[in-house]
């Protein structure tokens, strides 16, 4: 078919009338493999509805040898399309924009123009025919041009690859593309029904390994560990001309059987056809680079030593950044593996006298399950086990570590291996992609060695999940693959006294890991110190972080096989939070010596060095860490607690590095801590003031009745800008189905707590009346506006009806404290006369609401109805102590004029000087709290509980403190005057719309005050720096407000509300500055 028989063609089918893209399609693939009759053009509707493009070129000659790889693909719309730029989001862009950013060599058509695109990049377009009113004109002097257009199209060679940057953002955007085709592939069998081999491995998967994984989990998963073990394989590969699915195949060690399975699959003939092209795509960009000459000096920087490992840091973060930090993939820095390796060497010299540390080759005798009876069998006695390999790093240096001990013996080393060691070490991974690397890596540096096999041995490294137990084989084939790794890993769950446990585990917060056998042995951890009195705390769920979970592991390893040692490196969190006090109790009730380095670098904190300088964490984390390493020799008497050696270690990350590289566990100069108890901290805590602070009075004792903050676990439904924006979605609540719901507001997923049918089922037993429509205080000086019922499950998660109630069936004035603060400062608190969500001051935090007044329990009241009577939140023995030191009567009921009392007017009437009220009392309180002095002296104490604030020195200092703390509080609610004097200027006209926030000093060099711009042209003139750095809470309001309203046009109020913003922190810095001047004690 040459051009002209194909635009008449085209042009017949066109006048039809009712022609469709699809009609097209053979006669485009007829006239490519005419111009090109080396390419074959294929067109299968089966890939495309799981994501490939309309045509995948190839070469003929190409398809059996190297496995069909791809040379170029075309996307066809139909005819006439007005989209063929991608520029619409209407229309082609989301499509069109995924396969620029994964195809390197890509044709955009509508069948008559052609676009041309290389590495994402427009190159060229030409047209070789046009609709007109008489049907399809052809345009005859292109038909040259097109043709070598084609050809050039199917003889393009990829550029070739030299950067590590340049390799990751490639392979990372097939690994997308890829995923995104198997999560099409899996939904679509299950839509239809229809069995596939990549359903059922989707199936096992999550039946053996990941129980909660989703199609987009699973193809997340499966994607990466293609395209790793294929960048892992090629990086092997001798010869540089080929590789294709069958070398990588073949490359893959038979040390690891799992991988060598999967990779025969991908090779083989069963592969999935639509995953098959993506695949091949792959492994094109393999070809075009010398993957072992890009990594050479990869890594040097971060002290990452093994650039292939390494390198998958860099292109999950291409890959996905979000993903990588769910899945807590931080790598370890080569100094700290060090140092952990060299620590346990030496400790089991020193403590359990083995001279070969490490090396060790003794063995023991133990019992084991041999078809139902206990038999004796002889291990190794220095068994390794880490938990969480990743990629095999702590595995890899203690092989580095014992070789050292072998220089000048290498004759003994092969046997030595294969007796000694590969028995002893033993590593679990949960991720496949993390697994193929960590046998690669220990495959590739055992051969650095010089150790050569003399048989087929596997790496004890097993694709499992360390938090469960063994899962019983299901039949499927890829089932059998991963019950075969779950089972031996079973062995050593079970049966192998493994006698030290390393490594990193993940951090991730409350995580999924919520099985019944390692939850039962968390619930030590969930005691009062001495073991027997439950937790006394509302909220211990940080106690479910992963890396609580992985010591507690390790310790039950320890505790099973009565010695042994735990070297991990965790966040270091529960070194000195109150909630984990049951945690390092239990700690030290069960080993003899803790060795706690605190790295510190955590940014939530602000840590600074001792001299002030910054502190910088060992990894690219918020999260401050620590290295922490337990040893139980079995001696310590029964009753006994461990002793806790401490070390603080702050600074630059290199001069970290450089510390710990150039010290071990014996030259270290640890400080014994005390570990008193009730809280049994382990860090270093200065108790001088203890008494003089608990002096004072608690503020959860002041306020009898508090709780925390609102939970919708749903925030971007269940809180709107406007009263106009909730009734909307009460509205669609009532109106839609769940499956409209779910569908107009992207509800992927839903828990326990939050479900649609129960948000309903809320509303429509309550209804849509106005008065459930309530504004809450959302963030710092941002209010949001909500559907409050009491129902617990409904519209929102936890509601707190029994607090917030006092918010809304009257005035009231509440403080909101965060009880356990993250940062440096001691500011986790604010005021409200609102309902309050629990983050309101803290995304890390909930908070607890303390309300001044408590309204008249009545029924009326679980009705949101106005209530008569109101009485002081407040201890009355506590008023009264405060009352006889002043000399001055306590009334329930201050008089108020405009919201403001009189007490902070100048004009005061002398008789209102003989008594105060709740009010003053707040007041008071807030002030001492905006005190820098009273943060700062007393700032061990504040981030461990509640504030305790000092009792009125006098009653002059009293009312001193009660106005300054009243203007700050009114400040704060933005009902003070102050508020609307603003300080700052909007000059310059504009759309409006938020893009990235960001501060600019003056250019005038004026110290202090800079601008701060919403986007390219537009700023708020004037904003004084320390407004803009001021933190309440765990945020910056004035910094805050504008990112959570990024892409959105700001309307005339929003920025006249922004500016009070900033008068209100100005003035708290000032005000704060006039409460330091005044002796609070």
């Amino acid at each position: 078919m040459n051009l002209n028989q194909y635009i008449d063609n085209i042009n017949k089918r066109y006048k039809l009338g009712n022609a469709t893209e699809h009609t097209f399609r053979g006669d485009l693939q007829q006239l490519i493999e005419n111009i090109v009759p080396t390419i074959r053009a294929t067109n299968e509707p089966k890939r495309q509805s799981c994501g490939a493009p309309d045509y995948i070129l190839t070469k003929k000659d190409n398809l059996s040898r190297s496995g069909g790889i791809p040379v170029g693909f075309i996307e066809a719309k139909d005819i006439g399309d007005k989209d063929l730029e991608g520029a619409k989001k209407t229309g082609n862009k989301e499509q069109f924009d995924r396969y620029k950013a994964s195809l390197n060599n890509l044709i955009f058509t509508d069948y008559l123009d052609f676009h041309l695109y290389r590495e994402g990049q427009f190159v060229t377009k030409i047209a070789i025919g046009e609709v007109t009113e008489k049907g399809i004109k052809p345009i005859p002097e292109n038909f040259e041009r097109f043709e070598n257009l084609i050809k050039d199209f199917c003889t393009h060679i990829g550029q070739t690859i030299k950067s590590s940057k340049k390799l990751a953002e490639m392979m990372a955007g097939k690994a997308r593309l890829l995923s995104e085709v198997i999560e099409k592939a899996l939904t679509s069998d299950e839509n239809n029904s229809e069995d596939s081999t990549l359903k059922d491995q989707m199936h096992a998967f999550k039946q053996i390994l990941i129980h909660d994984i989703t199609p987009k989990g699973f193809a997340d998963v499966y994607a990466q560990t293609i395209a790793y073990g294929m960048f892992a394989a090629r990086s092997h590969d001798p010869s540089l001309a080929t590789f294709s699915r069958q070398e990588a195949y073949e490359l893959i060690p038979k040390s690891n059987p799992f991988l060598k399975k999967l990779f025969g699959y991908i090779a083989g003939l069963d592969v999935d056809d639509r995953i098959k092209w993506i695949v091949d795509d792959l492994v094109s960009i393999f070809i075009a680079c010398n993957v072992e000459e890009i990594l050479k000096n990869y890594g040097k920087s971060t002290k990452m030593e093994d650039p292939i490992i390494h390198f998958y840091e860099t292109f999950l973060s291409e890959y996905d950044p979000k993903l990588r930090k769910a899945r807590g993939v931080w790598y370890t820095p080569a100094p700290v593996v060090n140092f952990i390796v060299r620590a346990v060497d030496d400790i089991l010299k020193t403590e359990f006298d083995l001279p070969q540390g490490l090396a060790d080759t003794s063995k023991t005798k133990i019992k084991v399950d041999v078809q139902g009876k206990k038999m004796e069998q002889e291990v190794h006695k220095v068994q390794i086990l880490d938990p969480a390999t990743g990629t095999g790093t702590f595995l890899a240096e203690v092989i580095k570590h014992i070789h050292l001990k072998f220089e000048g013996q290498q004759g003994i080393w092969s046997s030595y291996v294969e007796t000694h060691l590969l028995p002893r070490l033993n590593g679990f991974e949960l991720l496949m992609a993390s697994y193929a690397m960590a046998h690669l890596k220990l495959d590739l540096l055992l051969t650095e060695t010089g150790y050569k096999p003399t048989k087929d041995q596997r790496f004890r490294v097993y694709l499992t999940n360390s938090l469960e137990e063994y899962h019983q084989d299901t039949g499927t084939l890829f089932a059998n693959w991963l019950s075969s790794e779950a089972n031996e890993a079973n062995h050593i769950k079970r049966d192998t006294p493994v006698m030290v446990v390393m490594g990193n585990p993940p951090y991730s917060g409350e995580s999924a890991n919520k099985g019944e056998w390692i939850m039962s042995l968390m619930e030590d951890y969930k005691k009062e110190p001495g073991g027997k009195e439950k937790l006394k705390e509302k909220n211990s769920k940080w106690l479910n972080d992963d890396y609580c979970k992985f010591i507690r592991y390790a310790q039950h390893f320890v505790e099973k096989n009565n010695t042994g040692i735990v070297a991990l490196i965790n966040p270091h969190g529960f070194l000195d939070a109150p909630t984990f006090r049951g945690m390092r109790w239990n700690l030290m009730n069960t080993f003899d010596k803790l060795y706690i380095l605190d790295l510190h670098g955590n940014s939530r904190k602000k840590e600074v060095s001792m001299d002030g300088s910054s502190d910088e964490n060992v990894f690219d984390i918020i999260q401050g860490v620590s290295i922490n390493i337990f040893v139980k020799t079995g001696n310590k008497n029964k009753g006994k607690l461990a002793t806790v050696n401490h070390f603080d270690l702050y600074g630059k990350r290199q001069n970290k590095y450089d510390f710990i590289s150039q010290n071990s566990i014996g030259s270290v100069a640890w400080q014994l801590l005390p570990c008193k108890a009730p809280e049994y901290f382990f860090v270093n805590k200065d108790y001088s003031l203890k008494a003089e602070y608990e002096n004072g009075f608690s503020v959860s004792n002041l306020f009898p009745t508090n709780g925390v903050g609102i939970c919708s676990k749903r925030d971007s439904i269940a809180f709107q800008e406007s009263k106009k924006d909730i009734k909307k979605v009460v509205e669609d609540f009532s109106v839609l189905s769940e499956i409209e719901i779910k569908q107009k507001y992207s509800v992927k997923s839903e828990s326990r707590d939050q479900k649609i049918s129960l948000a309903k089922q809320n509303i429509n037993d309550y209804g849509l009346n106005d008065k459930y429509l309530i504004r809450s205080l959302y963030r710092p000086f941002d209010e949001k506006w909500t559907y409050f019922t009491n129902r617990v499950r409904g519209f929102l998660a936890y509601p707190v009806f029994q607090i917030m109630k006092h918010f809304v069936i009257g005035e009231n004035i509440g403080l909101c404290f965060v009880k356990v603060g993250r940062n440096a400062d001691n500011q986790n608190f604010f005021v409200t006369n609102k309902i309050v969500t629990k983050d309101a001051i803290s995304s890390l935090d909930s908070i607890n609401v303390f309300p001044l007044y408590l309204y008249t329990e009545t029924t009326a009241q679980q009705t949101i109805e106005p209530a008569a009577t109101r009485s002081p939140n407040l201890n009355t023995v506590i008023v009264k102590q405060i009352a006889e030191k002043l000399g001055l009567g306590f009334v329930p009921e201050k008089e108020v004029e405009g919201n403001v009392c009189f007490v902070n007017s100048p004009e005061v009437r002398d008789d209102f000087k003989t008594t105060f009220a709740p009010i003053d009392l707040l007041d008071y309180i807030y002030a001492v709290l905006h005190s820098p002095t009273y943060r700062e002296k007393y700032k061990e104490f504040l981030k461990i509980d509640f504030p305790r604030v000092p009792y009125p020195k006098d009653k002059d200092t009293f009312w001193q403190l009660v106005k300054l703390g009243g203007e700050i509080r009114q400040i704060h609610l933005l009902e003070s005057p102050t508020v609307e004097k603003y300080i700052t200027q909007y000059p310059i006209d504009g759309d409006n719309v938020v893009i990235k926030p960001r501060f600019s000093p003056s250019p005038s060099g004026r110290a202090g005050v800079g601008s701060v711009y919403i986007n390219d042209t537009q700023y708020f003139d004037n904003v004084p720096e320390i407004a803009w750095n001021f933190y309440i809470g765990g945020y910056q309001p004035a910094q805050k407000w504008l990112k959570d309203r990024k892409d959105r046009k700001l309307e005339f109020e929003d920025i006249l509300h922004y500016q009070k913003i900033i008068v209100a922190l100005s003035e708290t810095d000032r005000l704060m500055k006039e409460i330091d001047k005044i002796e609070i004690e």
